[in-house]
């Protein structure tokens, strides 16, 4: 008897050891047994505004002046609306089947495999990782021209106004190149949440001075430039006034462009409560906040330079003074590339080494991990040769083509057509109507599939007028010797 009573007792203890292990357990792993998740609607909030405040809000002002005060603001407020509803409904195809305790989809393909099938989801990967390429050379783009705006800056100030201070961008995009194979080591999405802070700030602080020297313009000239219909014809001819018009459909559209990794960062989010919520509260404060700093920027812009108004606010003007003032913005948008960059190709980074190991799950190459010990730290780098190797050359492959192809406002506006209408509208209203659904033909059925329709219109006006800005701009370059 007493054997039998030592005998339940040593079961009861380890079935308390077993639970106590469960328990501990769950504190470190979520329900899908990967590591917890910390992310919360602040950080999710930092990532999506160091994605969506980028260069894009630079050529809002030009934007603005091709459209006018009418049409200007209006697009930009509807854009704004079309991204948050959106990626409302994108939220919620984080999970498939139920929004709590549903399968979770950790990158968009995942989502768009889910619900919508592999046909779908090969295009959709076509179409993302193409627009994330792109994203990459528009933002080695725009931060070589920030670059340059520095350097020029401060030599035409030393002499004074008499040399013109014409500078090469290559060098200035190389040393960027050079930057962002360093950062692109860190392994995954969720461990540069400090980047995509310190990317943040940068942007409010090169949003606030762009958006302070327009109203110092503004009160300089003593009165509001523009007119209702934007830039005139005798400026520029008619046909330019359609493409102009057509390209800053795209530039818009690109400024508000971040839905192709959403779901990537609400897969960094902890829960309860549900993701889909936390995502929802995020996204609203970040679409509102970027909302306020375009209109601010793209209107005082506009009200400063008129027809004027340069591609790009900031190095557009960068020889008035305050010239280090100027020198300040552009540092903080190059800092705040540098972390861009990595929030948009993580994502890309992440699904090539994921292939690749399971085309080659044996590879030591593939999967082995060398531990790298940094004086100071507690844990070593694990240092991944093909992910050393492999990243390595997806930047020096971008820096090239950055190099051969440096027309800014032009890039901008082809990603902003090319990505905007599949991957921030179709794929999430398809999605969310077979996740939700949604009957065909019925009421919310229509109004979805006509929201669709209106931005693929959108997308092709603009990806005509941008294609037509390329074809302007290379009738008078020459390869690898671009100057400003």
């Amino acid at each position: 008897m007493k054997m039998g009573e030592n005998a339940a007792a040593a079961a009861m203890h380890q079935k308390v050891f077993d639970v106590s292990i469960n328990v501990g357990e769950s504190k470190c792993f979520d329900d899908d047994g990967r590591l917890k998740r910390t992310g919360t609607v602040w950080t999710a909030s930092a990532h999506i505004i160091t994605a969506v405040i980028g260069s894009g809000v630079l050529s809002l002002a030009w934007a603005t002046a091709q459209l006018g005060w009418v049409a200007g603001p209006t697009v930009m407020l509807l854009f704004s609306f079309v991204t948050y509803y959106t990626s409302v409904l994108l939220s919620e195809c984080y999970r498939s089947g139920d929004p709590v305790d549903g399968k979770r989809n950790y990158t968009y393909m995942d989502a768009v495999r889910s619900n919508l099938g592999s046909l779908q989801v090969k295009i959709c990967g076509i179409i993302q990782y193409a627009n994330l390429f792109g994203v990459a050379v528009g933002y080695t783009i725009a931060s070589s021209i920030s670059m340059m705006a520095i350097k020029r800056s401060n030599c035409f100030h030393a002499s004074g106004g008499k040399n013109p201070c014409q500078i090469n961008s290559n060098p200035y995009m190389i040393m960027f190149g050079v930057v962002e194979i360093i950062f692109s080591q860190i392994p995954d999405f969720d461990q540069i949440w400090w980047l995509s802070i310190v990317a943040a700030v940068m942007s409010f602080t090169y949003s606030t001075i762009g958006l302070g020297l327009g109203v110092a313009k503004v009160a300089e000239n003593g009165k509001v430039l523009g007119s209702l219909t934007g830039i005139s014809i005798g400026t520029v001819s008619e046909m330019q006034k359609i493409w102009r018009t057509s390209q800053a459909l795209g530039a818009i559209a690109f400024a508000y462009s971040y839905s192709l990794i959403l779901i990537e960062i609400q897969d960094t989010v902890k829960s309860p409560p549900a993701e889909s919520k936390t995502m929802k509260k995020a996204t609203l404060i970040s679409v509102a906040v970027t909302t306020l700093f375009y209109m601010m920027c793209g209107c005082f812009g506009y009200a400063a330079f008129g027809d004027q108004s340069p591609g790009n606010l900031l190095t557009g003007f960068g020889f008035y003074n305050p010239f280090w003032l100027l020198d300040i913005a552009n540092a903080a948008i190059v800092i705040h590339l540098v972390g861009a960059y990595q929030v948009y190709c993580q994502p890309l980074f992440a699904f090539v080494e994921k292939t690749a190991a399971q085309w080659y799950p044996h590879s030591t190459l593939i999967t082995a991990e060398i531990q790298v010990p940094i004086p100071g730290c507690n844990s070593p780098f694990k240092l991944n040769l093909f992910r050393l190797v492999w990243r390595t050359l997806f930047v020096v492959l971008t820096t090239v083509i950055s190099m051969l192809v440096p027309f800014f406002n032009d890039i901008v506006g082809i990603l902003g057509a090319f990505g905007f209408w599949p991957l921030t509208v179709y794929f999430p209203v398809e999605m969310y109507i077979v996740q939700k659904k949604i009957p065909k033909w019925s009421t919310k059925w229509i109004c979805l599939q006509t929201l669709s329709a209106a931005c693929l219109v959108i997308s092709i006006a603009a990806a005509v007028g941008s294609f037509a800005g390329v074809a302007s701009d290379l009738q008078v370059y020459k390869p690898f010797k671009t100057s400003y």
